[in-house]
């Protein structure tokens, strides 16, 4: 199990290749973390997480990425459940992380968790054959940036498993209202399966799955 943290910030790592509205710099880490509650936890360990690789036929093996991985809940059941030659968990809670880091070695879950922002990922491009957000891309801003950011780190066929719009307001009612995913804003990434709580999406080199 590894930590590491990215040498550089966002904005200058993103340099030029974004174009931000100007003010960006101030309100870059505008991102309330979640309150650690232990049922919903637990829901997710034991339901949502299985359901979800279930529902959408995951495919087992390959390099698995969770944006946003908090307090590593998903982490030993993606583990379980999916075999990954390589599991990463990413996240900006320094907090959260170190709760990750002792949850996955209670669990003896071989995994790399990195500080860092999904906006700006300190990852190689190609390096992912699965990433998986559980709702971090509509509680940060400018979540393009974080969707551009997968598309780099996908392997050519790749698959991204968001939560839907109607997942995040059963979870999130107050503070997922109003926010929605800028799709338009992001090419690189088709969406191929959609099973009403989540969505799964390739890349532009398709994959055929299930």
């Amino acid at each position: 199990m590894r930590a590491t943290i990215p040498p550089t910030s966002p904005l200058d790592r993103l340099g030029e290749t974004a174009s931000l509205p100007v003010g960006t710099a101030g309100h870059w880490h505008a991102y309330r973390p979640f309150p650690n509650l232990p049922g919903r936890n637990d829901r997710q360990g034991t339901l949502e997480v299985p359901l979800l690789v279930r529902a959408l036929g995951l495919p087992r093996g390959g390099r698995i990425l969770e944006l946003g991985c908090g307090r590593g809940i998903a982490l030993p059941v993606l583990h379980r459940l999916l075999h990954p030659t390589r599991l990463v968990g990413i996240d900006m809670d320094v907090r959260a992380l170190t709760e990750a880091r002792e949850r996955a070695s209670a669990a003896a879950t071989p995994v790399e968790l990195l500080h860092g922002d999904a906006r700006c990922m300190p990852l190689a491009d190609r390096s992912f054959d699965l990433v998986l957000d559980f709702g971090t891309c509509y509680h940060i801003s400018y979540p393009e940036l974080a969707l551009r950011e997968v598309a780099r780190v996908l392997a050519p066929g790749g698959i991204l498993v968001e939560e839907t719009r109607i997942s995040q307001l059963l979870s999130h009612p107050l503070r997922s209202f109003g926010r929605r995913i800028p799709w338009r804003r992001v090419s690189g990434l088709r969406r191929a399966r959609w099973r009403v709580l989540w969505s799964a999406y390739v890349t532009t080199a398709e994959l055929a799955f299930g």
